[in-house]
């Protein structure tokens, strides 16, 4: 660290022009080679994959992805709209990759017309699963469905393809929470040049990651939901850990110090921090790796890239950025005082109301905290894993549209239908046993194949695919009719797959907990040289998820104050989404705890009173801490603006996340049970510390770079304790 403060303060311009060189270098390549963003969802040894598998070989016709087109007239008859609906679907015919569409006022079209009269439906039948088809034919799909709504026709289309128009991307409203992000730094630092700082670094940080990400799609190709959480990690943790170096070297430049020499400090103090909290990151998204899926590795391979450069960003850019600007990063009235004094008065932060409330009341203050936390995680442990359907996208979006439509007309089931397949034997048995479910609203089949090899059978449920009925009858088909029928048959469809996606994540939990949590006890040990800090850290960090968790399951599953937001009604919680959720929460609640107490740490080391580092750490530390996650709770919950229902959820949850680490556990619950638990923090057996290898993540083993300021004002700090 010390070597990379020495070169980025003593060649400040030639790193900020290596930084501005290397993303406009990464983007030119992504210009030259492309980027391959798609979304796969590949099972392996699953029952739903096997389906598909059987599928491509004997129906290849029916192996591709179908959409719904829905039609609602608003009066007289759906058969009047006829001709304007024919020529709705003669277009979508002529689309690239859309093998077939069948009209439900062909001669053979069967319930596609509903009772009423008023609504009809068209399947549109691709050459290919959704996600690997050219978006620009799906968005073709889109358009001409959207140009056919009329004051007389409401057309809306739904299924896997259309599912992708809604895909995220980034809106007004993430620009605006980085324009509060700016103001919040302002009121911070009272100086604009020091705001500049993390903004700069942050977006330089952003968009070399962004264009890194692309580069390596094109060796594995990356979801589509991986660029818009890249820029959620990107803006919170990119302002974030910029954030720290410079709190900590505005403090060195109040204290006296020459720039060089603050910034160097900063970065062997507060950069090595931020190192340990972007290893901290690393190693909980390693977890996301457990599942072997790829939708999952591609978001954890999209968040260690954008980690990565906004650590690096953070220990060179920063200190190159806060060189160049000299003493411009404090306000004018801090430079006044310095050119009188020597130092601004307020170099060493008095204890607030926090700090003194945790020293006076450490028990007190435990115990209140806890009970909030408490509070807000008791919805977790209702939590229900599966995936939402359509009927939960943004009213007005034109899946939302055919999903209302579709369900009114023939029944929440047709939304999702399931598809049983089998080689060589005979299905009418199995039609028999599936149709007498009380569950089912129709079975269509068997339908054999071309040369009679394989049969097929389409299943209607009756109720909605994200309704827990229709879970129960996916699992009533595999483990009881399909070995009654004593069949080798194969249950298929996109409710059958979701429910494979979700036990596989839901299998792999247990090693993800243990991954995660495991190894960063493992560093937080190494980096603090004591086995309770980690506990504890590890602990509070568990609290932090259950709040966080408990919000999502109030708000997404049971549908509080979702109309606020812009979803449906409820529905069960993406399986993956705890997964990212923890890996980023417990990552991002680790950056907190080593800010925090390597701070306390290396007051410790240099005055071996517990009391005096807690209550000192705590007041220069709190304030930072309090803005930093005022700006991550702002740029997170500005997602919620997004039209993606999961990126709406991140979003939320990533913000109640780090608002309640934060401002209940780092500021109040960490330092009184660090309070209570006395020289005991830094407690380590001695056979492990002669074992584990030595970090000085505080740099207390360097005289004069960070001990000169941390020692400031402890005498009449352990005074004041004593008194």
């Amino acid at each position: 660290m010390k070597a990379i403060a020495r070169f980025s303060t003593g060649r400040p311009l030639a790193v900020l022009l290596g930084w501005i060189v290397l993303v406009i270098g990464l983007q030119a390549l992504v210009a030259a080679v492309g980027q391959d963003i798609r979304d796969t969802y590949a099972l392996k040894d699953s029952d739903s994959q096997s389906a598909l598998d059987t599928l491509r070989a004997s129906f290849p016709a029916a192996a591709g992805d179908t959409d719904t087109v829905a039609f609602k007239v608003t009066s007289g008859s759906i058969t009047e709209a006829q001709g304007e609906i024919e020529a709705v679907l003669a277009d979508i015919a002529k689309v690239d990759h859309v093998t077939g569409v069948v009209s439900p006022f062909a001669p053979d079209a069967v319930g596609q017309v509903s009772p009423s009269g008023t609504i009809a439906i068209a399947t549109i039948h691709y050459d290919d699963q959704a996600y690997n088809l050219p978006l620009e034919d799906v968005e073709k799909v889109g358009a001409i469905v959207a140009a056919a709504n009329s004051d007389e026709l409401t057309v809306g289309v739904a299924g896997q393809p259309a599912s992708r128009l809604t895909n995220p991307t980034v809106g007004v409203g993430e620009f605006i929470g980085l324009a509060i992000a700016g103001v919040i730094l302002f009121i911070a630092f009272g100086s604009l040049m020091a705001v500049t700082v993390p903004l700069i670094s942050a977006i330089v940080a952003l968009t070399g990651a962004l264009a890194a990400l692309s580069l390596f799609s094109n060796l594995d190709p990356q979801s589509t939901s991986s660029p818009l959480l890249a820029v959620l990690l990107g803006l919170g943790i990119g302002i974030d850990y910029a954030l720290f170096i410079v709190n900590r070297h505005r403090l060195g430049l109040k204290a006296g110090r020459e720039v060089r020499d603050s910034v160097r400090a900063s970065v062997t103090t507060s950069g090595r921090a931020v190192v340990f909290a972007g290893l901290t990151v690393f190693i909980a998204l390693a977890g996301m790796f457990v599942p072997q899926i790829h939708f999952l590795s591609s978001l954890a391979i999209a968040a260690a890239i954008t980690v990565a450069f906004s650590v690096a960003a953070s220990i060179t850019l920063v200190p190159a950025l806060l060189t160049l600007y000299g003493h411009r990063v404090l306000s004018r009235r801090e430079r006044a005082h310095l050119a009188e004094t020597g130092f601004v008065p307020d170099a060493v932060p008095k204890p607030g109301r926090f700090a003194n409330l945790v020293e006076r009341r450490p028990l007190v203050t435990s115990l209140a905290a806890l009970a909030v936390l408490g509070l807000l995680a008791i919805p977790a442990f209702s939590l229900r894993l599966g995936n939402a359907d359509q009927g939960n996208d943004p009213v007005g979006a034109t899946t939302r549209t055919a999903y209302d439509i579709v369900a009114e007309g023939f029944g929440p089931g047709v939304n999702g239908t399931l598809v049983v397949v089998a080689k060589g034997d005979d299905l009418t048995g199995l039609a028999t046993k599936i149709g007498g479910d009380s569950d089912v609203a129709s079975v269509q089949g068997p339908i054999p194949n071309g040369d009679g090899s394989a049969q097929m059978l389409v299943v209607v449920p009756k109720t909605s695919p994200q309704d827990v009925a229709t879970e129960h009858l996916v699992e009533r088909v595999r483990d009881t009719y399909i070995p009654q029928a004593d069949v080798a048959a194969h249950v298929g469809g996109s409710v059958a797959g979701q429910l494979d996606f979700t036990d596989a994540i839901a299998d792999s939990l247990p090693l993800f907990f243990a991954i995660v949590i495991g190894l960063s006890m493992v560093v937080l040990t190494v980096a603090f040289r004591s086995v309770t800090l980690p506990l504890v850290g590890a602990a509070m960090n568990l609290l932090s998820a259950l709040a966080a968790f408990g919000v999502i399951v109030a708000v997404f599953q049971w549908g509080w104050g979702h109309s606020l937001i812009g979803i449906g009604e409820g529905g069960p919680v993406e399986p993956f989404a705890p997964l990212i959720l923890f890996a980023l929460l417990f990552g991002l609640s680790m950056d907190y705890q080593v800010f925090l107490v390597s701070r306390i740490a290396e007051l410790y080391h240099g005055t071996k009173d517990n009391a005096v580092a807690v209550r000192r750490g705590l007041a220069e530390v709190s304030r930072v801490i309090i803005a930093a996650a005022s700006i991550m709770v702002v740029v997170f919950g500005s997602f919620v603006s997004s039209d993606s229902r999961i990126m709406k959820l991140l979003g939320l949850g990533l913000a109640v996340a780090v608002f309640v680490d934060a401002f209940i556990v780092r500021v109040v619950l960490v330092p009184a049970i660090m309070r209570l638990l006395g020289r005991a923090n830094w407690w380590m057996p001695a056979w492990l510390d002669r074992i584990l290898p030595h970090l000085d993540i505080d740099d207390n083993a360097s005289a004069g770079d960070g001990h000169a300021v941390a020692s400031q004002g402890v005498g009449q700090e352990s005074e004041l304790v004593e008194a």
